[in-house]
């Protein structure tokens, strides 16, 4: 009877991880094949790929992954990098899917810092569901410390920004830049000491004028320096634009400075 239960224990999380394989390796051909064809694929055919994944990601967030959390969670990032990076097949649909991979992203890792950058930017910036984002974000939070993951005061900093740029929720933003400059404080490196100086700054500019440009600005420069693709950026700059600000770049389009708005 010990034998059984302990070659039980050993089985089941290989049994798991050759289901969950198996059902990536059946789902994976699609994503590439949508990939692939998106710039002439049917409408047609691209929701039922869309309806496919979104059919293995609720599977995967009522799968049991005993212990291998973060292989999971890895495995689901990158198949939203996937789905994310897709841009003619998101022109066609949509960007809905996003908060689907976080859900099992961050319930499986919520350490996982990165993620929580690509959760801001496509939750909120491309699918627009910001209330989404935020509540992903605060179930998260509660996993991190100051310390553990290193500089997890970003994830403030997203919340923030969010908050501030897509909700109009001030209190709440200044909250959640306060808790960023306080975590960002304890590092003495230049980038977390300039990341508490603005996020100070932002909550004074707050707390003059609830509807500060200049606070605005400063959260739109900081998800600007952090991008990671050119559809962000563009997006972004075209946001700063709006409200007054100047993107100045060089001959070779390269973003080199940017002149916040003249009036608050």
């Amino acid at each position: 009877m010990q034998l059984r239960q302990h070659l039980t224990q050993i089985i089941a999380p290989i049994l798991a991880l050759v289901c969950i394989s198996a059902i990536g390796a059946f789902q994976t051909p699609k994503l590439r094949e949508l990939k692939a064809k998106s710039n002439v694929i049917s409408p047609q055919a691209l929701q039922r790929d869309l309806v496919s994944e979104a059919l293995y990601l609720k599977l995967m967030q009522k799968m049991p992954t005993f212990g291998f959390d973060q292989l999971v969670s890895n495995s689901i990032f990158l198949r939203f990098l996937q789905y994310f990076g897709d841009d003619e097949a998101r022109n066609q649909s949509d960007y809905s899917l996003s908060p689907e991979y976080f859900e099992i992203i961050i319930n499986r890792d919520p350490r996982f810092l990165e993620a929580y950058y690509f959760l801001s930017g496509s939750t909120s910036l491309f699918a627009a569901m910001p209330e989404r984002t935020i509540a992903l974000m605060n179930k998260g939070i509660e996993s991190l410390t100051p310390e553990i993951p290193r500089n997890s005061y970003y994830v403030f900093r997203y919340k923030g920004t969010d908050e501030l740029l897509f909700l109009g929720d001030v209190p709440q933003a200044k909250q959640s830049f306060t808790k960023a400059a306080e975590w960002a404080s304890l590092y003495s490196d230049p980038v977390s000491q300039d990341v508490a100086r603005f996020s100070w700054r932002t909550v004074q500019f707050l707390a003059r004028n609830p509807k500060s440009k200049l606070a605005q600005f400063g959260a739109w420069s900081l998800t600007l320096t952090q991008a990671k693709d050119q559809r962000t950026k563009e997006r972004v700059i075209r946001q700063i634009e709006l409200l007054g600000g100047k993107v100045v770049r060089n001959d070779q389009g390269i973003v080199i400075r940017l002149i916040p708005p003249q009036k608050d």
